[in-house]
């Protein structure tokens, strides 16, 4: 399989070519102390101050909201990852996931809160002159002021460079005139500070930080929205806004520096926030399995549901060891360009650049884990999943969104294989070398057998030959299409989907790996997720690669071509119903999600 690398030094993208070494693997398990009380102190926050008053925030009851959000930033909640020297704890990349991981299970309290720590505060942080800085960032640490973000319009949604907003500068040079709206604005409610884009001269993308008491700012009425009713969503209008000239953020035309940089890191949170969702779904739907009868039984002790909560927890958990993977990877890549010079906001968004392809895959599995655990919670709940006096149809609504949130689904998948080519281009990721040698593998007679008999021998082939099936079809298209492949979007769609399963199955087996390797005390079960995860995903990607292979050649390449899909894709059977129950017994003995 592939040359192994240290965990530490693989670069964004090349976990495609190359297998990564577990040993060195941060897993949930590594959290310390101090992570765990952090953690503690979040979970504390929702069940005291959120839970109780899911009612009356999703009803927009003035001030409740920002009251919450005062609340969270006097425990210090919002100021986690902003530097000490504007009045924060300046804690790691980690800490700030897991924090997001907790408070995502606090349903339109997480938005608010997301939306001003990150898209409301982050701009500022990273691309803020140190003026900036010093006036916004510790109010903003600790919830005094209020953040916001404006980048959509009504005509730009995936396509936010095409914003119509305005910007001219005055004719004595003090100020930007800003004319325009923003639409789908969180938090617009009630933020104090904006974080708007506008083109300046009609052509140049530019970043502002605009007050709240701005003459000529003025908001819409809250969006009726079908989730997340809590999170004041609004329209903010910008006419003949003086904006002065030291609010301009970063430089004048390299707003899309900030926007698309600001998502990187975004799509990572949302994933870290869907799961901490998903866990609180997975625990509701395991406690009612345990005390709901039918026919004299508990339904926990129905196959059918038991394959439920197994799989909602299989999901769950191969996603969580994808999102500490990469969240390691981001704060080691930051810590060395720390290291070399660079500065704390060049060093983390140079981190999360670089890993900017497993950022898109985090946000997709994310938000799309989320949604099948909460459209089975309903499932399990019945009828009561249907009533809106029971908490699967809060979850069920408010968990929607996140495949629209943060760039979709569908651009995020294409993005995923777009960045991965354009790399692979630049010579920065030699996909090229290893798509050639299974073109030649393809002309040999195969080799089924596995002489290697180590633990997960035949699970780290598997993995290996995901990829060979990845280099595969990503490259015919490649060749087929040359210049004109961003137009086959069902088929890059068919990559970006095998891509992510490749990478979810090797992010679970190297936990499971690792857990093994340690002795950990549920290293069993961790095994027996792994592998139910790996078999479908292996399913997953023969029927993506055909659908792949078929609408892009025939005859005699279509032939070899699903042939050597058919050799890739072949694993070692495996009892996933057993495996699934014994999953299943863990999680009803505990009466929650426990892994």
């Amino acid at each position: 399989m592939g040359t192994t690398t240290t965990h530490s030094a693989m670069k964004g993208g090349q976990f495609l070519i190359r297998e990564s070494d577990f040993s060195a693997l941060f897993t949930p398990e590594h959290f310390s102390e101090e992570h765990r009380m952090m953690a503690d102190m979040a979970r504390e926050f929702l069940e005291q101050e959120v839970y109780p008053q899911l009612d009356r925030i999703d009803a927009l009851e003035p001030g409740l909201m920002p009251s919450l959000i005062d609340k969270a930033g006097e425990l210090g909640i919002l100021s986690v990852s902003i530097p000490e020297s504007y009045g924060g704890f300046g804690k790691d990349f980690l800490t700030g996931m897991l924090m997001t991981e907790v408070l995502g299970a606090g349903h339109s309290f997480s938005v608010a809160m997301a939306a001003h720590t990150g898209i409301g505060t982050l701009p500022i942080l990273y691309f803020g002159n140190e003026a900036q800085k010093q006036k916004y960032l510790p109010k903003l640490a600790t919830g005094e002021w209020k953040g916001s973000y404006c980048l959509t319009e009504p005509g730009s949604g995936s396509d936010a460079l095409a914003a119509k907003t305005k910007a001219v500068l005055s004719d004595d040079g003090q100020h930007y005139i800003l004319n325009g709206q923003k639409m789908w604005i969180t938090n617009a409610g009630f933020a104090d500070v904006f974080t708007v884009f506008a083109q300046v001269d009609g052509d140049k993308f530019t970043g502002f930080i605009v007050d709240r008491n701005t003459e000529g700012l003025s908001l819409g009425e809250e969006e009726h929205k079908m989730g997340i009713k809590g999170s004041s969503t609004r329209q903010v209008f910008f006419s003949d806004c003086k904006v002065p000239v030291e609010n301009v953020l970063g430089e004048i035309g390299k707003g899309h520096l900030i926007a698309f940089n600001i998502l990187n890191i975004g799509r990572a949170k949302l994933a870290a926030a869907a799961l901490g969702a998903a866990k609180q779904v997975s625990s509701r739907s395991v406690e009612y399995a345990n005390t709901r009868e039918q026919f004299k039984l508990p339904i926990a002790r129905f196959g059918a549901i038991r394959h439920k909560l197994a799989e909602q927890t299989i999901r769950i958990f191969a996603l969580e060891s994808a999102i500490y993977r990469v969240s390691q990877l981001i704060e080691e890549k930051e810590e060395a360009l720390l290291a070399s010079g660079s500065d704390f906001g060049t060093a983390l968004l140079g981190a999360a650049e670089e890993y900017a392809v497993e950022c898109a895959i985090l946000k997709v599995a994310g938000s799309e884990v989320l949604d099948y655990v909460v459209d089975e919670g309903v499932q399990i709940f019945g009828g009561y999943g249907y009533s809106a006096d029971f908490p699967m149809d809060r979850a069920y609504r408010d968990s929607r969104i996140n495949r629209i949130f943060e760039g979709t689904n569908e651009i995020n998948r294409l993005l995923t294989v777009d960045m991965l080519l354009k790399r692979a281009m630049k010579g920065e990721l030699d996909l090229m070398g290893p798509a050639t040698a299974i073109q030649a593998e393809l002309a040999s007679i195969p080799d089924f057998s596995n002489s290697d008999d180590s633990a997960f021998a035949a699970e780290r082939k598997t993995i290996a030959n995901m990829k060979k099936a990845i280099l595969m079809v990503a490259g015919t298209a490649v060749q087929t299409y040359m210049m004109k492949l961003a137009k086959e979007q069902e088929i890059l769609m068919r990559i970006a989907d095998m891509i992510i399963d490749a990478f979810m199955s090797e992010s679970i087996l190297m936990r499971a790996m690792k857990s093994s390797a340690e002795g950990a005390a549920q290293a069993e079960l961790h095994s027996a997720m792994a592998r139910v995860y790996i078999q479908d995903s292996m399913d997953r990607m023969q029927v993506n690669g055909k659908h792949a292979i078929i609408a892009m050649s025939q005859g005699d390449q279509q032939r070899m071509l699903l042939m050597g899909l058919k050799r890739f894709t072949k694993a070692e059977a495996f009892n996933a119903v057993l495996a699934r129950r014994a999953v299943s017994d863990a999680l009803t003995s505990a009466n929650r999600y426990c892994f």
